[in-house]
């Protein structure tokens, strides 16, 4: 929700949404590396799926 959140709002900063020192690009890579982190949102939604028919 963040990373898709952090999408939006960046091209309505134009350049300036992709520096670190502004909080758009900040929430962006947050949200990103937490999806790569936690694994693919595919493999995610597998996982649950599973553990739902268990």
């Amino acid at each position: 929700m963040r990373e898709r959140f952090a999408c939006l709002c960046l091209p309505t900063q134009g350049g300036y949404g992709y520096l670190t020192e502004y909080r758009v690009a900040k929430a962006f890579t947050d949200g990103r590396i937490q999806t790569i982190y936690g694994g693919t949102t595919e493999i995610m939604k597998e996982i649950i799926g599973r553990s739902l028919l268990a």
